[in-house]
């Protein structure tokens, strides 16, 4: 089959597009014919190398994807070839400790061709588009779990939104107005700016002339009268961290579902503690809200906006894109 892999991590040179073995699923496990593979970070991060965690070499990065059922394992009950499906990425046996998620510690979609378990696959509804669902599994179910289960947003607050332009943060804007909460969306460029008021925002920063803490102490004013926000969301990390505490309201909540720009950071203290804030972290999804994501995209509700869809030819590229943050929401390949 065809496939973007990589034999070695490293920057971008590493990665080949050529032939590679078909997968074949083991008992319990399922072949899906690849037909959209959503991109995320976590693409760049997986080829780059992370500590701790082991890649099976040769390498094939794409955790999120949409397809078709094309082969069984021994013991598969409830599923046929021809399903179209949509996995959830990773799974965790809670007994043994032992995690393992798809285009991370195994190979995954970027290729013709992927093996999941059984157990991880949802069916996707009739009427819904394969490149709208494969947009959501990282970043729209981890955005889910982030507002709703850890953040506990309430309609008539205010989000802020930093790094909002990719694929998580057009998921906070999205879900968050779903949610009934005035959105204000940080991003580099006017351009992105403009984009993000084109799919709800309520206001935008342009991070790129006027810092973000003082856009929101200009805005709200200071923390000592009543200045800041609600809830306010980085995942972004690095330099950001203490500008983004210095927003948050006094009781508000600063979210953190990653560290894109930098796993170092300063904390703020005096406005840790001024602010009494709660710094809420939140890892992954659950397939509760990578449902809830895709029931949403059912009814009409969501509509993840896509940056590009590109042949799987085209799959370093596209890469290339995520990597050095030129697109607005979601990079989709199609094998």
């Amino acid at each position: 089959m065809k496939a973007v892999y990589f034999e070695t991590h490293g920057d971008l040179s590493v990665l080949r597009y050529g032939d590679i073995e078909q997968p074949v699923p083991p008992p319990g496990w399922v072949r899906i014919k690849v037909a959209a593979c959503g991109l995320n970070y976590l693409d760049v991060f997986a080829r780059r190398g992370m500590p701790g965690i082991r890649i099976e070499l040769p390498g094939i990065t794409g955790g999120d994807c949409a397809g078709v059922i094309d082969a069984l394992g021994d013991g598969v009950d409830g599923w046929k070839v021809g399903d179209r499906v949509l996995p959830i990425s990773h799974h965790v046996d809670w007994e043994t400790g032992k995690f393992d998620m798809l285009g991370e510690s195994r190979r995954g979609a970027m290729a013709e061709y992927c093996i999941v378990r059984a157990s991880q696959l949802m069916a996707i509804p009739d009427g819904v588009d394969d490149v709208k669902a494969a947009a959501l599994p990282c970043a729209y179910g981890t955005a889910y779990r982030m507002l709703h289960e850890r953040g506990r947003i309430r309609p008539g607050e205010t989000v802020l939104v930093l790094g909002a332009s990719g694929g998580v943060g057009t998921a906070c804007v999205l879900l968050a107005k779903l949610a009934g909460c005035k959105v204000i969306a940080a991003a580099g460029s006017d351009e992105k700016c403009r984009r993000l008021l084109a799919i709800g925002a309520d206001d935008v920063i342009n991070y790129s002339e006027i810092a973000v803490d003082k856009f929101i102490r200009a805005k709200t004013g200071s923390l000592l009268r009543g200045g800041g926000v609600e809830v306010v969301v980085n995942f972004t990390a690095g330099d950001s961290w203490a500008p983004s505490m210095r927003c948050v309201k006094r009781h508000g909540r600063l979210l953190c579902c990653g560290g894109t720009g930098g796993y170092q950071a300063v904390t703020d203290i005096p406005y840790l503690f001024t602010a009494e804030m709660s710094i809420i972290g939140s890892t992954g999804w659950t397939m509760e809200d990578q449902q809830a994501c895709l029931d949403l995209l059912a009814r009409g509700l969501l509509d993840p906006p896509i940056d590009r869809v590109v042949p799987l030819a085209d799959g370093i590229e596209a890469v290339r894109a995520i990597e050095e943050r030129g697109v607005f929401g979601k990079v989709i390949v199609t094998p």
